[in-house]
């Protein structure tokens, strides 16, 4: 779990100027953080940490960790489908099982612990046993991180520690809650705007992911307001959830937007 006095240590916070950055969920919509991270770079805005839910979990760790966001994007363009990174499953807890992404992720990754990061990086998840958001910033990254991105009926929970977990966007998509209070400025990055042009799909998995981005719409407002700068990211309302195939567009998106954004308050 967050070890509040472990991180305030880690990232020095009694020097001031510290930046954060919180990356929202969204499925492939998250290679949108790609592109703000990169913009971030260009305008001398590197974060001094890190939080993210779900996508923005595996964005997150991958940067937190020392690759380029042109580094991350080459990781993915292996891959032309969201099916090379998953399994399917006995329906009994989720129809899809995430172990393949998981020893992907871990080859890509140079640490295997978060308490090893470049960047203090957390990873947030829901606790599905008791109810509640989580926030990791020590233990082993990749399970955690599939816990992270573990939508609930399309995804097997993770079990880690006896506990259940399943993707941190079921309580708080935007994972601004986390890291507010060890940063002076916090720039949150939401890739996840709801479509409105929506046609009903007479599937299990459909109905769940649609549900799901539902109920992220309706808790990412508190976390907005923690924020103190947002870059919204519309244009990936166009985009579908597991749809991978146009990540370079969808980071082309986020870069665009960051960039539009960082020049007003530059």
């Amino acid at each position: 779990m967050l070890k509040f006095e472990t991180l305030l240590q880690t990232i020095g916070l009694h020097h001031g100027g510290r930046r954060g950055v919180a990356l929202s969920g969204g499925g492939a919509k998250g290679f949108a953080h790609i592109g703000v991270l990169l913009a971030l770079e260009r305008f001398d805005m590197i974060p001094h940490i890190l939080s993210g839910v779900s996508a923005g979990s595996i964005a997150a760790v991958l940067y937190g960790a020392g690759l380029s966001p042109r580094d991350m994007l080459e990781c993915f363009l292996d891959f032309g489908k969201f099916s090379d990174f998953t399994e399917w499953s006995v329906p009994k807890s989720g129809f899809l099982k995430l172990d393949k992404f998981g020893k992907i992720l871990e080859q890509w990754l140079p640490v295997k612990l978060l308490e090893d990061m470049k960047i203090p990086t957390v990873v947030c998840a829901t606790d599905f046993d008791h109810g509640k958001s989580v926030g990791w910033s020590s233990g082993e990254i990749v399970p955690r991180v599939l816990a992270s991105c573990s939508i609930p009926i399309v995804f097997r929970p993770v079990k880690i520690n006896g506990t259940h977990y399943v993707d941190g966007g079921v309580l708080r998509n935007l994972p601004a809650w986390a890291i507010r209070k060890y940063c002076d400025t916090l720039i949150g990055s939401n890739c996840s705007p709801l479509g409105r042009n929506y046609t009903f799909k007479n599937s299990l998995i459909d109905i769940a992911v649609r549900s799901y981005m539902l109920t992220t719409k309706a808790n990412t407002l508190q976390d907005l307001n923690l924020c103190d700068h947002v870059i919204q990211i519309p244009k990936t309302s166009e985009m579908k959830i597991f749809d991978i195939s146009q990540m370079r567009k969808i980071a082309l998106y986020g870069y665009d937007e960051a960039c539009r954004f960082l020049e007003t308050i530059n």
